[in-house]
């Protein structure tokens, strides 16, 4: 069988209808065999169903998507396993062991303002809104490329928050194309295959510093079910489109519930070690 994840980073990528890429993996048996990534070229929601349909994909596995994309999704005979987040592989893994469910509750909330909640930073890059093919938006001998890099990400404390070393399988990306956060993507550009280097960013080519305006409160009129969050739950809301934006509830009063949807590692400082694997 053949499964789909959106994919960003090695992460579930959130928004189904503007994902830029797939990663799709092979199994027999309950076991991955094989996987590889591919551009989804700019299409939209229904285009998108039928893509992964021309790939013979049963599953796909994404963060959230709207009434019509799931039903496109539906008729093209595919499964979906939607509000998942984090690590693409473990997803996977979690699928074939039975054990992948929501990661979170879907809030159907259509009065939210989505203004600071765009492409985020090491999302989308020069992606002409989300809407089209990928740009590269970086000068050097590896942009446009399809690269595969290992690398293990620290904080300046030294604690590791990230490494493809210890899933066993390089991450692979296109090169200057806004795949990667603005950093990383800058140091792999010139890189030499085998070669390995280390490189310290500032949260500006990281994941950016946190925005205000990402921070809101909604009563619990206004969104109902909110009443049973609990703080440091992580949920998505929707908006008119049927786009789902991933949200971490922070607090919760008598009559109302507050958000903040600015990325986890927004403000922080990061540190990552880069081997370069393969140009493709």
């Amino acid at each position: 069988m053949k499964i789909a994840v959106t994919y960003d980073n090695g992460q579930i990528f959130q928004h189904f209808g503007h994902t830029e890429t797939f990663k799709l993996y092979e199994a027999e048996d309950g076991k991955v065999i094989s996987s590889e990534v591919i551009g989804s070229n700019g299409a939209g929601h229904s285009a998108l169903a039928g893509l992964l349909s021309q790939q013979d994909i049963s599953v796909l596995i994404c963060g959230g998507l709207g009434e019509g994309a799931k039903n496109a999704l539906t008729q093209a005979g595919i499964e979906v396993f939607s509000g998942a987040q984090g690590d693409a592989d473990a997803a996977v893994e979690a699928y074939l062991k039975g054990e992948l469910v929501s990661a979170g509750v879907n809030c159907d909330h259509h009065d939210h303002d989505e203004e600071g909640h765009g492409c985020d930073p090491h999302g989308c890059g020069s992606c002409g809104g989300c809407g089209g093919a990928p740009q590269i938006i970086l000068e050097g001998k590896n942009a446009g490329k399809t690269c595969r890099v290992h690398y293990k990400g620290t904080f300046n404390d030294g604690s590791q928050f990230d490494s493809s070393y210890d899933r066993g399988e390089p991450l692979e990306f296109i090169c200057g194309a806004g795949m990667m956060i603005p950093g990383f993507d800058k140091a792999v550009v010139d890189m030499e295959v085998g070669e390995t280097i280390n490189i310290h960013l500032m949260p500006e080519e990281a994941y950016g510093m946190p925005d205000p305006r990402n921070i809101f409160e909604i009563p619990f009129t206004d969104l109902p079910g909110s009443e049973e969050l609990k703080a440091g739950e992580q949920v998505y809301l929707q908006d008119q489109s049927g786009q789902a934006f991933p949200m971490k509830v922070v607090a919760v009063s008598d009559t109302s519930v507050t958000f903040d949807g600015n990325h986890e590692m927004a403000g922080k400082e990061l540190n990552f070690q880069i081997e370069l694997v393969e140009i493709r």
